[in-house]
């Protein structure tokens, strides 16, 4: 019978990421230490060391969204399963929030009478609602295109898109145009490129940034034990 090494939440947390990070070295995929939080954050998360390949960022990405989150900016997610995964007490101690319009009456009612998709109204809604977001796309490509739509069409240039939906249609299409926008109008983003993602993944990269901005990497920071 194997024995139990680590039984603490802090002390699993903070064995599994060093754990990540010798693998990520021997794979020769160890990341930029400006960008290290989120690859090994979302790695943790998926166990998918393939995320060190795809995830792509802009310049500077990781320290603009947390330093947004860290002057207070709201998360929006196109997912309840998402904004779930979000840690509250992280956002608490920066005195920020987080929402999903997802299942606003109002939202649905928008998507009926547009006949587009209610990640679409979401989006346009919460574009409105909170300009200055970080949104966090994990599961709708057409979320995705919303944004960019809205980016192109006038003066939204929210605080950071985390572009990570995950399927097989319109969601290659979806990040290839975010990221090339966002570089042409110097909008922080944050992308897994090809068909990967989900609303873990969001989640998980939206946690990274929190945890950096509140000096909380370390779970101990977090008051977890171990």
């Amino acid at each position: 019978m194997s024995e139990q090494t680590h039984k603490l939440p802090g002390d699993i947390e903070r064995t599994s990421l060093a754990i990540i990070a010798e693998e990520l070295a021997q794979r020769g995929l160890t990341p930029p230490l400006e960008n290290e939080a989120v690859v090994r954050r979302v790695v943790h998360a998926t166990a998918d060391f393939e995320y060190a390949e795809n995830l792509r960022f802009t310049p500077e990405a990781v320290r603009r969204g947390a330093e947004a989150l860290a002057a207070g900016a709201v998360i929006v997610t196109d997912t309840n399963m998402a904004l779930a995964g979000v840690s509250k007490p992280a956002l608490a101690k920066l005195g920020g929030a987080a929402f999903c319009y997802m299942a606003d009456p109002a939202v649905a009612a928008a998507a009926k009478e547009a006949g587009t998709t209610r990640a679409v109204a979401a989006m346009k809604y919460a574009a409105r609602q909170h300009p200055g977001a970080v949104f966090a796309v994990g599961n709708a490509p057409t979320a995705l295109f919303a944004l960019c739509d809205a980016m192109e069409a006038g003066d939204f240039r929210p605080a950071l898109i985390i572009g990570v939906p995950v399927g097989f249609v319109n969601v290659v299409e979806s990040k290839e145009r975010l990221m090339s926008l966002c570089e042409k109008l110097g909008v922080p983003a944050i992308a897994a490129m090809g068909r990967k993602g989900g609303s873990s993944v969001a989640a998980a990269v939206c946690n990274a940034l929190l945890y950096t901005a509140a000096g909380q990497l370390d779970p101990a920071a977090r008051g977890w034990q171990g």
